[in-house]
Parts: C-alpha cells; structure tokens; sequence
C-alpha cells in the first residue's frame, strides 16, 4: 500500500521545514510527499523540493483546490493530508496506518492539540474535539482518506473558503455507509499543530466570523473576503 502525504502550502517557509522533516522521519515507506504550493511570494516551494518533495502549483490561493491539486498528482492508494504547521507524532502515524490497514475504514482524522493559556481558546478546542469525535469529522490539518473514495465524492469543494473539510465529511460519511465502511477520528495521540489563529486573532474575531455564519447560513464561508483568519496572510 503506497501512501501519498500531500501539504498545501502558502507562504510556509518558517513553519514548512520542520513540518517536512517530522513526515520524512515518521512515515514509513513506501509514500511520496507532495507539496502543493498555493502561490506564495516566499521561499516555500524552494523549500519543499530541497526537501525532496514533489511541488505542484495552484494558482489560485484557496485550501480547497490546493488539496484537490496536490490530490490530482498523488499516485498513492491512500491520501493523507498535513497542514504545514502541523506535527504528526510517530505514535499518531502509526494508529493511522493500522486503520488504513485494518481495511474497515474508509476515512478520518484526529483530534488537535495547541497550547494555549487562554480561557475561551481552550474551551473552543475542547469544543472541537469532542464535536468531531461525535459527529465524525476531521479538522483540515489532519486528514486521511482511500484515494479512490476521495475523487468518487469529488474531493474538497471550490465553492467554499473555509469548512471545505466538514462538507467532505458529510460526503464520506454517506459513502462509508454504503459500502459498509467507518469514519475514525482518531484521538489517542491528538495531532501537534500551531497555536498561530489563537495568536494572531483574537477571540472576538473568531466570534464574529463564527456569528456571521450562523446568521447567513453559511454563506461567508463562499465568500473568501469572509474568511479573513484563512486567507489575509498574517503569519
């Protein structure tokens, strides 16, 4: 079973090194790695192929269709996708790889773990994991997926700027039922990845986008001038 870790990438060089040498020193063979970069303006895809990654280019900055491009180059029969500041530990790895060989899962994710002394940010991660846990749905900086169900419901939507990972589940889900298949998030080991919306944004930030959601029904998350906390560049 070859594996295909695919990273979308924007503007990631001080965190996408660490991020690349933690996958080439956890995964084990046979997997390619695939760094899609989302049309930065540094030194991220410099980076990513003296890594020995394999760079693809989307032109249009979007999370949705930088997976869905690094997707399109994988060859592997299993996805896994790791957001570039994210840092998968060996043990988190290795369950993944025992459900993708246990052949009863069609999909997952796990729970994350950041530090944070904030109140309201702590409340909302914990918020997050147990609603993923229950409801069976990856957050975007961790996902794992049989290649061939992932293009059968059409990846990751273009419509959407943000949440693109919970509409993918929903289609997951649907096809994991049919084909008598489970979703697993995994939550044993959670998934290391950077505080850095917590920092960089603050909590009514965060409040109001998720207000606004709610409010329209959805509709900001179609709207990339909505979705300033993925895509005004502060890193």
């Amino acid at each position: 079973m070859k594996l295909s870790v695919i990273v979308p990438a924007f503007n990631e060089e001080r965190l996408l090194p660490a991020t690349l040498v933690n996958l080439k020193e956890r995964v084990p063979p046979p997997f390619e790695l695939i760094v899609c970069d989302n049309n930065s303006t540094d030194r991220t895809a410099e980076i990513a192929r003296a890594a020995g990654a394999t760079v693809v280019f989307e032109p249009v900055n979007q999370i949705s269709r930088a997976r869905n491009r690094g997707a399109a180059a994988a060859t592997g029969e299993w996805l896994l996708f790791v957001d570039a500041d994210s840092l998968p530990s060996k043990e988190l790895l290795s369950e993944t790889l025992e459900e993708i060989a246990s052949e009863r899962c069609l999909a997952g994710g796990a729970t994350v773990q950041f530090e944070s002394r904030e109140l309201f940010v702590r409340f909302w991660l914990a918020l997050w994991n147990a609603t993923s846990r229950l409801m069976r749905w990856a957050a975007g900086s961790f996902i794992f997926c049989e290649a061939s169900a992932f293009r059968e419901v059409g990846g990751f939507s273009e419509d959407l700027y943000a949440g693109e990972e919970l509409d993918l589940f929903r289609r997951l889900k649907r096809l994991a039922r049919r084909r008598g298949r489970r979703i697993a998030i995994l939550h044993r080991h959670p998934l290391h990845t950077s505080d850095r919306k917590a920092r960089l944004y603050r909590w009514h930030e965060h409040l109001g986008f998720l207000l606004k959601t709610f409010a329209t029904g959805g509709r900001t998350l179609r709207r990339r001038e909505d979705c300033s906390v993925w895509y005004d560049g502060r890193r």
